[in-house]
């Protein structure tokens, strides 16, 4: 670790995908996050899009964000960290419309300006799989189109169950047919009744043209976690967008 500090760049910025809902997504952003605080930096989570929540505390909370939340060192006001919340469990895009908003860019962009000025290192995690539908007829917008708006390298979770692997290369595929750099992938153990686990994050491995990252084991909290990511390819080489620099991202 004491390397990676050394030569670690000042500041960085990733975006965090998955190849499905349900297969960790959350859980690894707050492990990246732990890893990252470990490695030196000032940390901080976002969540531009949040579907479903509960009233809690004399607020609505989402488990996802709170628990970006709690895995940051830098404490920053919800709706920073994420602009467009609704309470519907369900496809954004429904979500809004149920609650009569529109997810719109400007908000995120914003906020990740305002993020990125409180933190050495800002993890955005998107929703769902790589392409969710955030609004549809004449401004349709898909997740996959906000992550070429924020201009960040990639990382995609992979959840180690069954069907992962044609999941995981339709994913990458798709990142790349965007221009977006995947700058690194998560094996995450979400299955602990899989068969041959290993052989088919093995066959990932000679698939994805990416490093993985690391492999998080079945029910271990995201501190304990972090143990098991290698952060050293993300810093091997320079990454593109404002994660590299302090430019803008895409207005596209």
């Amino acid at each position: 670790m004491t390397a990676i500090r050394t030569h670690r760049p000042a500041r960085f910025a990733c975006f965090v995908t998955g190849t499905d809902t349900g297969v960790g997504k959350t859980h690894a952003t707050a492990t990246l996050l732990h890893a990252l605080h470990g490695a030196g930096y000032s940390t901080v989570g976002m969540k531009p899009v949040a579907a479903g929540g509960e009233w809690l505390d004399d607020r609505w909370q989402n488990d996802d964000v709170d628990q970006l939340r709690a895995a940051g060192s830098v404490i920053v006001p919800q709706e920073e960290m994420c602009p467009f919340f609704f309470r519907t469990p369900a496809s954004p895009h429904l979500a809004a419309a149920l609650e009569g908003e529109r997810i719109t860019r400007g908000p995120i962009r914003d906020a990740l300006e305002v993020l990125r000025r409180k933190a050495d290192a800002v993890v955005v995690e998107g929703v769902g799989g790589f392409v969710v539908p955030l609004d549809v007829g004449a401004v349709r917008w898909t997740t996959a189109d906000l992550a070429v708006m924020l201009d960040l390298p990639v990382i995609m979770v992979v959840g180690v169950r069954l069907g992962c692997l044609s999941h995981a290369m339709l994913t990458a595929e798709a990142v790349r047919a965007r221009g977006l750099k995947l700058a690194g992938w998560i094996a995450n153990r979400i299955d602990p009744d899989m068969l041959l686990p290993t052989e088919n994050i093995v066959t990932l491995q000679d698939a994805l043209d990416a490093p993985l990252l690391g492999e998080l084991p079945w029910q271990v909290a995201p501190a304990a976690a972090a143990q098991h990511l290698d952060l050293a390819p993300l810093f091997a080489s320079p990454l593109p967008g404002p994660s590299a620099e302090t430019g803008a991202p895409r207005h596209a």
